[in-house]
């Protein structure tokens, strides 16, 4: 059978390389499939998907000069939705492990509570002035107190020292 683009065949990953994987086709010739064409999801190891000695199906991409053979894994099969559809496995069956898939959107951060869950009686101008008054009033007494407790004065200075 003599190679040409589209084909669908399977082969033997013969290498692995951190940029694909080589394929030997029934032909006795060798291919690689990029990294980019292992699957349909991203491939951060490629080992996490094949392993030497795995019989694969790949498409051919392109026949280049020099022997040159181009070939997809990912473009070898149906589209994943057509797989789960139809119950079939869309992983290896020999390796029995699933592609990685990325988890669902968060929408919503969890029970994390953004507000105060108790519900205050609505204040009058005078009652929410007062509370910040006072609040205003703690935090500068807090500022106060470390400055002078680190020696710094409001002058300036040495701290107060002499």
């Amino acid at each position: 059978m003599s190679l040409e683009v589209g084909n669908i065949l399977e082969g033997k990953v013969s290498g692995i390389t951190k940029f694909g994987a080589f394929v030997t086709l029934p032909d006795g010739e060798t291919g690689m499939v990029h990294i980019s064409e292992i699957a349909p999801t991203f491939v951060n190891e490629i080992n996490d998907f094949v392993k030497i000695g795995d019989t694969v199906k790949v498409k051919v991409l392109s026949l280049g000069e020099g022997k040159k053979i181009s070939l997809s894994m990912k473009q070898a099969v149906e589209n994943p939705e057509k797989q789960e559809r139809s119950g079939k496995p869309s992983y290896n069956k020999q390796n029995k492990r699933r592609p990685y898939t990325p988890a669902p959107v968060v929408t919503s951060p969890g029970d994390f509570e953004w507000q105060s869950s108790r519900k205050e009686a609505p204040q009058s101008f005078e009652d929410m002035m007062s509370r910040f008054k006072q609040t205003s009033e703690d935090k500068m007494s807090d500022l106060k107190r470390t400055g002078e407790s680190r020696g710094y004065s409001r002058r300036g200075g040495s701290g107060g020292r002499k």
